[in-house]
């Protein structure tokens, strides 16, 4: 079992040419299962993309791996752990509506369009959390803080998105993945650059599933209680030829 967990964060994939980073690899596919399973509206989307963010958050958090840059890539492995956080938020988020309020095809979550005000939100919290991503990882020493803040700040923006339900979050993943695929390559990381062009046609495709259900699934409705009648009053008899 050491051997095996070793293996996972420190072991390697021979390829022609040379070798993969283990963890590195192993991280992707986990999180490529992660977004084929949230397509599906599947609760377990969340508990696989947490062994994925465990993982990747070893090999960005060491620059040596990549065997490019000796910078470690702390955009790419901060936005692992804002990974874990928000996903825990969908966890409990999705299974909670898969129990009391599933969609009516039978996905744990109906998707819908954001509202003009929730975009709002989005635009604003992405501004901000990128300013705020690029100040800290250009004093951190990350690696390219300027394409760095947009992948954290664009990938916690996409992935609250999927926990609420959201179609445009798969707009919002198509541009952390344009942007990363060219980061990544620069810096040394081949097979998570490959990767984000797998997502790239993923995303696409996702979109296209969400955007196609949330005209189709009604979204669930939460029983209501019976409404109450109000007070009954005895009937009156009234004898024939009396005036009530």
């Amino acid at each position: 079992m050491m051997g095996l967990l070793e293996w996972l964060v420190q072991g390697t994939i021979a390829v022609p040419g040379g070798s993969l980073s283990a963890p590195e690899v192993v991280g992707n596919v986990f999180g490529l299962a992660s977004a084929l399973l949230g397509m599906r509206r599947v609760v377990w989307a969340w508990p696989v993309g947490l062994v994925g963010n465990v993982l990747l958050f070893t090999v960005f958090a060491s620059g040596s791996l990549s065997g490019v840059v000796a910078e470690p890539l702390w955009g790419q492995a901060g936005r692992q752990v804002f990974f874990a956080a928000v996903s825990l938020y969908g966890w409990v988020r999705w299974n909670r509506l898969r129990r009391h309020a599933r969609a009516a095809d039978g996905g744990a979550i109906a998707p819908r369009w954001a509202t003009w005000g929730e975009r709002a939100l989005l635009a604003l919290v992405g501004a901000v959390g990128y300013a705020v991503a690029y100040v800290v990882l250009e004093r951190l020493g990350s690696w390219g803080p300027a394409t760095e803040a947009w992948i954290l700040a664009g990938s916690v923006l996409a992935t609250w998105g999927m926990a609420r339900g959201w179609v445009e979050f798969w707009l919002v993943w198509l541009l952390v993945d344009v942007v990363g695929v060219t980061s990544l390559l620069r810096a040394g990381y081949h097979p998570t650059a490959v990767m984000y062009l797998v997502y790239a046609g993923f995303v696409v495709l996702g979109f296209v599933v969400w955007w196609r259900a949330a005209g189709a699934v009604p979204a669930p409705r939460t029983p209501q209680p019976p409404a109450e009648a109000g007070p009954s009053h005895p009937t009156r008899v009234v004898p024939e030829g009396v005036n009530a």
